[in-house]
């Protein structure tokens, strides 16, 4: 059979599971024989290693490309992560300071690794960021070592090209968000799923339930990754060894039992710890009601998600980003562009809000985030259904049908969920689509090619091409200014690919040369927005893939054209350096707090001081308490608080400073502190107007905030002490 898909290797056993050459074969004498062996493992085409590697050095370059100039990503995670380089404490939480007020709104594993990466190499972006890439290295290996173990070669390389060429995971695995970690972890356990079913031995006590447990190990730091988000594949897995594992129904089931076992155990060791480990001598949990952990996975970081009825404060309004701080080593001018020096502002994209569209079945195929994943999503549910038909009367543990069922529960499943996601919706979430997507395409890809002489099986290939060609014009003329050409070169290629499928038996010299121009055709389109996305810096907390757009359409977004930073202040905000020399001349346990950690975040970052952000993420979160507080102000604990202005009320003032003057606003009464609230009185929405870079946070920090804590204490500090007007930030001083 042809080349194109290793057939004559990889397929020749269907369902045996020996596609991955597990077969003893002698290995001749010589060097020439081993230098064979060693670039042809028995089972496999000669040319499924040099191919291999070749991909994995492809996705190293293009993941590592320039990431020693890429800013600090999320500087929410990335204040967290040089937390955890100073502090142990704040490592084990993932706290947001090194002084341990309050942890992130997700569990640790993803810092962890990073904080390690940072004590070993030092804290900048680049031991930071790399750590991400080798991940998404990583994930893209094991996807095409478990795909080639049941559907050959050529399958593998598709799936694996399909991950790596994905905007969406070629962005993630750039970033500092948890995603990367939890997507390696997912892939990790998928493997290990497919080495117990391909495992010898029926019993309890056998290889298999080893492998199996193992999944369940990953799956479990996986939840300690993203927490519920990782459970999303679990369908996938289960599915897969139900129907195609070895033994009965009894063995079966006491496998998947031990591995559910292994996953509480795996994960639940951690919830443990936070639990019991006294409230008073640890950070607050960020983004729970509680301060609990096991809140903040099941409501704020699980159903509540889902629903849409979450109470945690981390779920609260999103502020913009202040421009964020260039790293240690690179230039100062990340708020205004200089040439040459540092990330600009005008290639960066994202901030803290851009959440999805709408809830419902046709949210995955809408506006950006279509563009992040779903180039070959198409032609995937149409292999998918196609595989499904072609191996309907294989054996139970017919391993082709096997794969199909595990990459397509993955992907089946969590496109349902995120498809009625009902709050929180970030487009990003959409990378956890994408090693099923990939998958299930290159399975059934390959199958179909097998059968090319029948007429069914071409017609099926030219339609994923015609769909895939389509589908990509219809994605690239949502940035019609981006290279407007490829569009249209695509459909035509699309269209030369079906007919070239067509007539392949015709051509049987041309069968390789036709297959690998199709498989070309449709990767071009992924590829180019790839590029362009690594090509970019992104920050925030909602980072998107792609060219970057005139209008972004959401607060927080990349606002405009040259010069306008995504996510960015104007007027500098807490960047400004007077705050950062303020900051960096405290010596107190905190040097500043403020409400929410958006100016937290930075201002960490630029100075690498210790900050207390008063409410979590939001601002929401009821810690500090106001005695809290201000028993910290009594013990000298804090050196300011920080609290930003309204537009409107710069626009009032004149930004004129109101040197050493107290503020004489009643506790409650909103004097001096902005009054906005969203419809249902639960706090502020961040606005944005066209070409503003990132919009203004309006009633923000240091607002009212529906009563929260973070109000209480704004109230008590301007009724108290001395402000100082700095920019468009009152700086309050608490050691006078």
């Amino acid at each position: 059979m042809s080349t194109i898909t290793g057939v004559a290797d990889d397929a020749a056993l269907p369902g045996s599971g020996n596609a991955a050459g597990d077969s003893d074969g002698a290995v001749p004498e010589g060097t020439r024989a081993r230098w064979s062996a060693l670039m042809a493992p028995p089972g496999r085409p000669r040319w499924d290693r040099p191919a291999t590697l070749a991909l994995l050095i492809g996705t190293a370059v293009v993941y590592l490309w320039g990431l020693g100039s890429a800013g600090w990503g999320n500087g929410y995670y990335g204040a967290a992560v040089q937390s955890g380089t100073q502090s142990w404490k704040a490592l084990l939480f993932a706290s947001l300071d090194p002084q341990n007020s309050i942890t992130v709104d997700k569990p640790p594993a993803a810092m962890w690794v990073m904080a390690l990466s940072g004590r070993v190499f030092g804290f900048n972006s680049w031991s930071m960021f790399v750590p991400q890439a080798l991940m998404g290295v990583a994930a893209v290996a094991l996807l095409i070592a478990a795909v080639r173990r049941w559907a050959g070669s050529a399958a593998a390389l598709i799936a694996g090209a399909g991950l790596a060429l994905t905007p969406v995971a070629a962005m993630m695995f750039r970033f500092n968000n948890p995603d990367a970690l939890m997507l390696l972890l997912l892939v990790a356990a998928a493997y290990c799923t497919v080495r117990s079913i391909d495992a010898a031995g029926e019993r309890f006590w056998s290889a298999g339930t080893g492998w199996l447990v193992g999944a369940g190990v990953l799956m479990g730091f996986g939840f300690l990754a993203k927490m519920m988000q990782a459970f999303l594949v679990l369908p996938g897995l289960a599915l897969v060894v139900l129907v195609a594992g070895a033994g009965g129904w009894h063995t079966r089931i006491t496998r998947l039992v031990s591995a559910g076992v292994a996953l509480v155990l795996s994960a639940g060791w951690y919830v443990a710890l936070v639990e019991l480990w006294p409230a008073g001598s640890r950070p607050y949990i960020g983004g729970s009601t509680s301060n609990s952990l096991w809140e903040l996975a099941v409501d704020y970081n699980g159903l509540g998600r889902i629903l849409g009825n979450h109470n945690g404060g981390g779920g609260g309004p999103r502020p913009t980003p202040s421009a964020l701080p260039t790293p240690t080593g690179l230039p100062t001018s990340s708020v205004v562009p200089t040439p040459g020096a540092g990330p600009d502002p005008s290639q960066m994209r994202g901030g803290f809000g851009g959440f999805g569209s709408q809830p419902g079945i046709t949210r995955l195929f809408s506006g950006e985030l279509a563009t992040e994943f779903s180039w070959l999503l198409p032609a995937a549910l149409i292999a998918l259904v196609a595989g499904l038909w072609l191996t309907r009367k294989r054996p139970r543990t017919d391993r082709v049908r096997a794969g199909l069922l595990l990459w397509g529960g993955w992907l089946l499943v969590t496109a349902v969920v995120l498809s009625y996601m009902s709050r929180s919706f970030h487009s990003y979430y959409a990378m956890e689509l994408v090693p099923g997507m990939a998958a299930v395409l290159g399975i059934g890809a390959t199958q179909l090619w097998q059968r090319r002489t029948h007429v069914a099986a071409r017609a099926t290939l030219s339609v994923m091409s015609l769909a895939t060609g389509g589908w990509s014009f219809v994605l690239l003329h949502r940035t019609p200014d981006w290279l407007p050409w490829l569009r249209w070169t695509l459909v035509a290629l699309a269209v030369v690919a079906a007919a070239a499928l067509w007539v392949t038996p015709k051509l049987p010299r041309f069968a390789l040369a036709i297959g690998l121009f199709a498989l070309l055709a449709g990767l071009l389109g992924p590829t180019a927005y790839t590029l362009e996305t690594v090509a970019g810096v992104h920050n925030g907390g909602s980072p998107t893939a792609g060219p970057a757009r005139s209008q972004r359409g959401g607060p927080g977004q990349n606002g405009g054209g040259p010069g306008q930073s995504g996510g960015g202040q104007r007027g500098g905000g807490v960047a400004d350096p007077q705050i950062a020399a303020l900051v960096e001349g405290s010596d107190t346990r905190w040097a500043a707090a403020a409400i929410g950690a958006q100016d937290v975040s930075t201002l960490e970052l630029t100075t690498g001081k210790a900050l207390l952000a008063i409410g979590g993420f939001s601002g929401r979160d009821p810690s500090p308490t106001l005695a809290q507080f201000q028993q910290y102000v009594a013990d000298h604990q804090i050196g300011y608080l920080l609290v930003r202005q309204r537009q409107n009320d710069e626009s009032r003032s004149g930004g004129t400073p109101n040197q050493g003057q107290p503020n004489n606003s009643q506790p409650g009464s909103g004097a001096g502190r902005p009054q906005h609230q969203n419809q249902n009185g639960a706090g502020q929405q961040p606005t944005q107007q066209p070409g503003q870079p990132g919009g203004q946070w309006q009633g923000g920090p240091g607002s009212d905030n529906n009563g929260s804590t973070g109000a209480e204490i704004t109230a008590w500090v301007k009724d108290n002490y001395p402000v100082t007007t700095v920019g468009n930030v009152e700086v309050y001083t608490l050691t006078e």
